[in-house]
């Protein structure tokens, strides 16, 4: 029998987390990704098409009405928002900095807390 391994972010899940994933997947998103990276930072990951060519700014501001409709405890947690089109987070991508990015979102650094 062959266990399969858990990713070190889908194992800090939370009912909360899963909650933000809903909530933001409303916006017809490709892809959202969620997880309590301590007692006080939830880091939420969109991948999406429209999300090509677009600044962070700008594509943040196409997210921000979902997180908007959380509990106000919830939105304050959310320290880390990671907008990426899906080309950016591809192996091959030359796009160091959002491959830095989601690198730490797939295998998070340690906290302090």
């Amino acid at each position: 029998m062959t266990a399969i391994a858990m990713s070190q972010w889908e194992s800090k899940k939370t009912d909360e987390t899963r909650l933000v994933e809903s909530t933001v997947r409303k916006g017809g998103f490709l892809q959202v990704d969620a997880y309590r990276y301590n007692s006080a930072v939830i880091r939420v990951r969109v991948i999406d098409e429209r999300f090509h060519g677009l600044s962070v700014e700008q594509r943040d501001a196409m997210v921000e009405p979902f997180l908007a409709q959380l509990p106000e405890s919830t939105q304050g947690d959310i320290v880390t928002l990671m907008t990426f089109a899906p080309d950016e987070v591809n192996e091959g991508s030359s796009r160091l900095r959002e491959r830095l990015l989601n690198l730490e979102f797939e295998d998070p650094s340690r906290t302090g807390l």
